[in-house]
């Protein structure tokens, strides 16, 4: 698509094509012989990759050399916004990127994070029953866990388990609508008279009425656990 208009393409191939990583790997391969040749540290998926060396001057370096050699070498043009010499900390490579500190660890980039969030938002902002609402959100968590579980910050998984958890108690909390609906679904679920009745009676929002004592109570993380809700941190048995 062009300044808005579809054209034919008569070159190049479909953007996230399973073709394109192929022949990635097949233009690429003489870039990975030159840097195993130079003794580099890289790794690289079809055309994005990352070169780790000690200092910033010699990643200044390494970067025209290499530059050089893809536009020369191989006839390939380089993409000059995304190329750039920086810590691994503030770099990112397939969604992830390293902890500061002395013991790097992998974390999830901070773009990989908002595009999880805005999914989720997405996902449970529709008007529909907490089961259905759960059983979608259960197909994508289940696929972003298969890859992002690989991460070695585990703290943030749960603290991604945790806001999800209340998105749902909100999304409960705002389908009962009246008092007197959720004085009654409170008792229903084991809380006593004066808690339910302090809490259906609240003034506060549903995204605050989410952290309540009271509504957490009454929706354990069991709750979810029964509805199919998958847990971001694979525990071991």
């Amino acid at each position: 698509m062009e300044n808005g208009l579809v054209i034919p393409t008569d070159e190049g191939t479909p953007q996230g094509g399973p073709l394109s990583p192929l022949l990635s790997n097949i233009m690429l391969d003489d870039l990975d012989k030159e840097l195993e040749r130079r003794g580099h540290s890289f790794v690289r998926y079809a055309d994005d990759c990352n070169i780790y060396v000690k200092t910033e001057r010699a990643g200044q370096r390494v970067l025209e050399s290499v530059k050089s050699f893809l536009t020369k070498k191989l006839k390939l043009k380089v993409n000059e916004k995304k190329s750039a010499v920086g810590r691994p900390q503030e770099r990112k490579f397939l969604g992830f990127s390293f902890t500061w500190g002395k013991e790097l660890k992998r974390r999830i980039a901070p773009a990989a994070l908002k595009r999880f969030k805005t999914k989720v938002r997405e996902l449970t902002g529709r008007n529909r029953s907490i089961h259905q609402t759960v059983k979608e959100l259960a197909k994508y968590l289940t696929g972003w866990r298969g890859y992002f579980g690989f991460s070695q910050t585990p703290s943030v998984l749960q603290d991604l388990e945790s806001w999800i958890r209340r998105r749902l108690r909100s999304i409960i909390w705002r389908q009962w609508k009246r008092g007197k609906t959720r004085y009654k679904e409170l008792r229903q679920r084991g809380i006593p008279h004066y808690q339910g009745a302090v809490a259906a009676g609240a003034p506060k929002g549903p995204w605050r009425m989410a952290r309540h004592g009271t509504v957490q109570r009454a929706f354990p993380n069991a709750y979810f656990d029964s509805l199919g809700l998958p847990r971001l941190v694979v525990r071991n048995a």
